[in-house]
């Protein structure tokens, strides 16, 4: 296919929380595929996901993380994470659409900083309990701050811009947030009616002061706010459902609609933090937007990860990025269908940064482009074309898929301790997005495939792979291949019911992995240490 895209609706609906509604509707997808590529954009069914946010026993261990750099982050970390946590800390009672929601004027505040709370409420009033995610003995939330009662108003209706069809809101600021002794880390903001009619989310970022030593938390905000249909629109659908009509543009002005207001972080982020959290890795956090703004936000970094669904990449956060694996940071890519949107930042009246600006297939009518600015469309395709492959290793391929994970390297490091052997499956955990090693992009070397899985993607055989490759700066770069990668974290029981159909197996596999990744990314540049060796002719050769 051409670049322009191929609408992928998917609605995705999960069981708890509020009965008849489609909690996690996200994926109203689009696929842009480079025509010289000759890929296919597949269109399929709806997809049904749900994250489990309950422990599991058995898993990982929690051995204390590497010594060394970082080890000062480690102890916070640790420190942190040894504090009791509140379990209560989810959604329960969303009441109707409008009931409670909001959204902070900030996607990230250095730990101190202030940021506004602007909510809507039908309530006479209600509380903003401030909840840091991570491990907790299982909890996977502190309760950090909690305000006192604020009196409640219903804001005005949102607008449409009638040019770039972007959802826009007037809302004043309810509350300001001091964060004053709030610790680093990923937050959800709980808002509480106090007539009990309603709960949402608000999340934010309390990000760090220095990477140094640390492995890095990417949160993908970009990403969320592209798949965010508050008011009608995103960057996928408007009205009629389709392309016609979607935004090309959108705004952190306004709630996330999916969720109960958190947007993707608890599928796609929220599990990772977890088990990070609980090997006691020295983290630090931050988000794609403060990447791209500050040239300095890595500096020093041992490792960056992206987590799940990362799609939506300026320029600079790629320039960043590639900059600091080119000075020997480690990059884990744990998801699919990453660094594939290029898009650009621009100001709101409530600061700067807070417009996604992604006109994709429409670029030539951004008045960006016309300006001279990059064009708003896929990284692979022109004007401008840089396949994300020559900074990932390995390429997006297709929509929607559901396929067993399948391992063709059991001996690799990153596989110790899982007990896999060679042709070892896992069902379900490959989907519903995913990438491929593709030589006929961009690709570094030595690169080497870990797990080679076959997928049928609207009739196209392909496969998914997971890789590695190891970069001339010493930098270990891995991809996972397939989104359900840090779904599949919380994956239990017997399978076929949530996740995906994921079964206890995959969620002790993908734990396993991704402790032997953070480990040893967290101890310095592992393409030093754990040099590629490139199997990929031969793995190819194979079919």
């Amino acid at each position: 296919m051409g670049p322009a895209d191929d609408q992928r609706g998917e609605g995705r609906s999960v069981s708890g929380g509020r009965q008849g509604t489609n909690r996690r509707r996200f994926l109203g997808l689009a696929v842009g595929t480079a025509a010289a590529a000759g890929l296919t954009a597949c269109g399929g069914p709806g997809d049904d996901v749900k994250a489990s946010l309950s422990t599991r026993a058995g898993s990982s261990s929690d051995t204390p993380a590497p010594t060394g750099t970082g080890t000062g982050a480690a102890a916070t970390v640790q420190g942190e994470n040894a504090k009791a946590g509140n379990a209560d800390w989810q959604v329960t009672k969303a009441g109707p659409a409008q009931a409670i929601e909001g959204f902070a004027d900030r996607v990230s505040v250095l730990p101190g900083e202030p940021f506004g709370l602007h909510v809507s409420t039908t309530a006479p009033g209600f509380t903003v309990s401030a909840y840091r995610m991570g491990w907790y003995g299982g909890a996977r939330a502190r309760l950090v701050w909690k305000s006192d009662r604020i009196a409640g108003k219903k804001q005005p209706t949102f607008s449409v811009d009638q040019k770039t069809r972007t959802v826009r809101t007037d809302w004043q600021r309810s509350t300001t947030v001091t964060t004053t002794d709030w610790p680093e880390g990923c937050y959800l903001l709980r808002l509480d009616t106090d007539n009990g009619t309603g709960q949402r989310f608000v999340p934010v970022t309390v990000r760090s002061r220095s990477a140094e030593g640390r492995t890095v938390v990417v949160n993908a905000v970009a990403t969320w706010q592209a798949y965010n249909e508050w008011g009608g629109y995103n960057l996928y659908n408007g009205p009629t459902g389709g392309l016609p009509t979607r935004s090309l543009q959108v705004t952190f002005d306004r709630p996330y609609k999916y969720d109960d207001g958190a947007g993707l972080f608890l599928v796609y982020e929220a599990p990772l933090i977890a088990l990070a959290e609980r090997l006691g890795i020295p983290l630090a956090y931050t988000t794609g937007v403060d990447v791209a703004a500050d040239p300095a936000a890595l500096h020093g970094a041992v490792a960056v990860l992206s987590l799940g669904h990362d799609e939506y990449w300026s320029p600079e956060q790629r320039q960043h990025i590639t900059a600091a694996r080119d000075a020997g940071t480690n990059i884990a890519i744990l998801g699919a269908n990453c660094c594939f949107r290029r898009v650009r930042f621009e100001p709101t009246p409530l600061g700067p940064d807070r417009m996604v600006v992604c006109y994709k297939a429409a670029y030539k009518d951004d008045p960006g482009f016309k300006a001279g600015k990059p064009a708003t469309t896929d990284f692979r395709s022109a004007p401008g074309a840089d396949p994300e492959s020559s900074l990932l290793g390995v390429i997006y391929d297709g929509y929607p898929v559901d396929a067993p994970y399948v391992v063709t390297n059991p001996g690799h490091w990153l596989l110790q301790g899982t007990g896999a052997k060679q042709g070892d499956s896992f069902p379900h955990l490959v989907g519903v997005e995913y990438d491929r090693v593709n030589t006929g992009f961009p690709t570094p070397h030595p690169i080497e495939i870990l797990a080679h899985s076959p997928v049928v993607c609207e009739g196209r055989h392909s496969f998914a792979d997971t890789a590695y490759y190891s970069a001339p700066s010493g930098a270990g770069v891995f991809a996972s291949g397939t989104m359900r990668w840090v779904e599949a974290l919380d994956a239990q029981g017997p399978g076929g019911g949530g996740d995906h159909g994921m079964d206890a197996h995959a969620g002790a596999f993908t734990q396993k992995v991704t402790e032997n990744l953070l480990r040893t990314f967290a101890a310095g540049p592992t393409g030093k240490s754990h040099p590629a060796t490139d199997n990929v002719p031969a793995v190819y050769a194979k079919h």
